[in-house]
């Protein structure tokens, strides 16, 4: 039968069976197994208890987690309680680790309503910030009424910075000592200028700050760069004389107009001295000492008080131990190996699960911390490990025991023979040898002893050592060496090699453990695996859907949601509208470069025609692309076409010469029905007066007509002839 994975390790004691897997036990009772062999002891629980060894005699200790402190989160940040302000849960936990043997646990977090919050409003005061004090003279009251929507508890501070007082950053001539201005036609007057200068410390009063603004007159600098750096600093660590609030979220607005200067730029002047990151305030609150710039910019100063994502960070992660993360946000959709959630507003509360794994044993006692902590919050969560290497069985160790022919100490179950002494019991000395003994260190008739690779000895195999690595098992069979490699790194450096076997760190499978289980390379700006197209195997996707590709699958011209994926960014983008308009979402999901144009073209073999009617019935096309760099391409139409409205007038008069044509079109019909109609009843009379005449030639009684008197004259001879016939 082939030896699992515990058997096949080179277990010679319990706290060895326990590293080889988490899976493995060792068992400690006296009278159990083989004598023939030491590692019998080491093998799956169920295969221990099946060969009869007794539970509480094993040792398989598995890893858990206690929870030390777990206060309920908060749901407003104001009132008699905001020092206690409770915004992840819990804030304390205790793990044990058994190396390789995982274990869990879920983490909570909400940014609470009603948060205190400082803000400190540093402007630049140079003459081309001129507009913009005029600009930020009513800014308190609109600060104010902004941030009464998220909070109740909100402090308003004011301070203001030009650059250093000295050459060549400022005029330092005796002329321009009371105005810099002196000269200069554009704006003749201005206050002489200053490094930094404190001017209303935070307080709850906005009509305070809206008077201080209103006081402020710019000056005059030489270069364009200012000396804004100063005055961060200074605003950061003079946390007294600002007022900073430690139970507080801290927010300092920085306005300019111009880079500050940076490191070093201070040698110009003669500087040489850098900055020892105190304050430095005069009795005036301004900034009364000289020293070189010390750090720079690295991003843009931007608003910080609504938080759209929550994204967990560890500090102080111990070399050896392995975290992974899975979020819950919003939706309620699992997604594995992401530690942020999107697109949420205050008050929200979103979970992460948290697996960590232990990947060896320190030394005997460690004790290892570390600390998991949402950007942005002063709330952390606090995590203490200690490992669980050592088996309980060693405390009852027994030296010079009589169970190892008292030449040997018996703990957990066997013997540990003093120099010179071998055997299940000590019972052997090294370099006896006899036929006996042969058989026990073969694996099967005819193989060879200890499958060559090594010598019988007492009833046991001694196996040679290797330039290679360990040589091991009881027939000298396996080795820590003869394992798949990747790149000529044995199991890829994320596993142990065990017999012949790799077996694998956590979070990496395969034959030679090259493949990696983490996710969060795969998943999609949408939060999606492979983008909903594919399916990510080690650690990389592999696009399903025909026409799919890029790294998650993101790209995809040809696929059937392709338009409908891409309409939602020029809405977003071009019209702030639609599903995305918030621009945050937008600007996440949305990083496709977008060409506008007035006449779009459409016969480009490699762009997909994208077509959809707005909210107006207008029509809005666009093409996709993708360039061989890898970028996505939109080209759109500036403006949706829409069709012009119709004239009345001419509605009108299309309609009256509808009905008038149609009118004309069956008078015509009706003139050309009846005089078919006609003729064809002339020529049936015609007919009947051919047929009349015919007839009246033909009969013998019929006499042409004759004029008047005849008729009268002939009338009377009638009439006399008549009535003498009477009589």
């Amino acid at each position: 039968n082939r030896l699992n994975v515990c058997m096949s390790g080179s277990a010679l004691s319990c706290e060895e069976c326990l590293i080889i897997h988490p899976s493995c036990a060792w068992c400690a009772q006296e009278k159990f197994g083989s004598a023939r062999t030491l590692m019998s002891r080491c093998d799956l629980r169920q295969n221990l208890q099946k060969r009869g060894c007794e539970a509480h005699h094993m040792e398989s200790p598995r890893s858990s987690t206690k929870v030390v402190k777990s206060e309920p989160l908060s749901s407003k940040g104001s009132g008699p309680t905001q020092y206690d302000v409770i915004q992840i849960m819990p804030q304390k936990i205790s793990l044990s680790l058994r190396p390789g043997d995982q274990t869990s646990f879920k983490v909570q977090v909400r940014q609470v309503e009603d948060y205190p919050v400082d803000l400190y409003y540093l402007m630049d005061l140079s003459l081309s910030m001129k507009d913009d004090l005029d600009t930020i003279r009513n800014l308190g009251t609109k600060l104010a009424d902004e941030m009464r929507k998220l909070t109740s508890n909100f402090r308003l501070g004011f301070g203001s910075f030009v650059d250093k007082n000295m050459s060549p950053f400022s005029y330092t001539a005796r002329k321009y000592q009371d105005n810099p201005c002196n000269g200069y036609k554009l704006f003749p007057s201005c206050v002489p200028s200053f490094g930094f200068r404190h001017l209303l410390s935070l307080t709850d009063k906005v009509d305070r700050f809206n008077e201080e603004v209103q006081k402020q007159m710019v000056s005059r600098n030489r270069d364009a760069p200012e000396g804004g750096f100063d005055a961060i600093l200074q605003a950061a660590v003079c946390k007294e004389r600002i007022g900073w609030r430690k139970e507080a979220f801290h927010l300092l607005v920085f306005a300019t107009d111009d880079v500050p200067h940076l490191a070093l730029d201070g040698k110009l002047g003669g500087l040489v001295q850098p900055h020892d990151g105190e304050c430095h305030m005069n009795e005036k609150n301004e900034y009364s000492v000289n020293h070189l710039s010390c750090f720079q910019i690295n991003q843009t100063f931007t608003t910080l008080i609504i938080r759209s994502k929550v994204e967990l960070t560890v500090w102080d992660q111990p070399e050896d131990l392995s975290l992974s993360f899975t979020a819950t946000c919003q939706d309620g959709q699992p997604l594995p190996g992401l530690r942020k959630c999107a697109d949420l507003k205050i008050g929200d509360t979103v979970s992460f699960d948290v697996s960590i794994d232990a990947r060896g044993c320190p030394a005997p006692g460690t004790q290892q911390s570390f600390t998991i902590k949402p950007v942005g919050f002063k709330d952390r969560l606090e995590v203490s490990v200690d490992y669980r290497c050592a088996c309980g069985c060693t405390d009852q160790t027994q030296a010079n025991s009589t169970h190892c022919s008292s030449i040997g100490q018996y703990t957990c179950g066997i013997c540990h023979c003093d120099p010179g002494y071998l055997g299940a019991r000590c019972e052997c000395q090294e370099g006896e040898a006899g036929s006996m003994y042969l058989s026990a260190c073969r694996q099967a008739e005819g193989m060879q002893i200890c499958g060559g690779r090594g010598e019988c000895s007492c009833n046991q195999c001694l196996c040679y050592e290797s330039e290679f690595g360990k040589i091991y098992g009881t027939f000298c069979e396996c080795d820590d060496f003869s394992c798949a490699r990747h790149k000529g790194i044995l199991c890829s450096g994320h596993g142990e090699c065990h017999c012949g076997e790799c077996k694998c760190h956590a979070g990496y499978i395969g034959d030679n453990c090259n493949c990696s289980t983490d996710t969060s390379s795969c998943v999609s700006d949408d939060g999606q695996i492979c983008s909903g197209r594919g399916s990510c195997a080690c650690g990389r996707c592999q696009c399903t859907e025909p026409g799919a590709f890029g790294d998650t699958c993101e790209k995809c011209p040809t696929c059937p949601d392709a338009c409908g994926t891409k309409r939602e960014c020029i809405e977003c983008r071009l019209f702030s509208s639609g599903r995305l308009s918030d621009n945050q979402t937008c600007q996440r999901l949305c990083k496709d470069e977008i060409i506008t144009v007035e006449t779009l073209k459409t016969d480009d073999p490699n762009a997909v025609l994208c077509l959809y009617k707005t909210e107006n019935e207008c029509v809005m096309k666009f093409t996709y692309s993708e360039h061989a760099n890898g970028m996505s391409v939109l080209t759109a139409l500036k403006e949706p076409e829409c069709g012009a409205a119709p004239d009345a007038m001419t509605v009108l008069l299309a309609v009256v010469g509808s009905i008038l044509l149609v009118g004309i079109v069956l008078l015509a019909i009706w003139k050309l029905v009846i005089t078919v109609h006609d003729r064809r009843e002339f020529a049936r009379f015609q007919s009947a007066r051919s047929r009349a005449r015919y007839e009246m030639a033909s009969n013998p009684l019929y006499k042409q007509p004759i004029s008047n008197d005849y008729v009268e004259t002939d009338f009377s001879m009638y009439s006399k002839s008549y009535n003498g016939a009477a009589h």
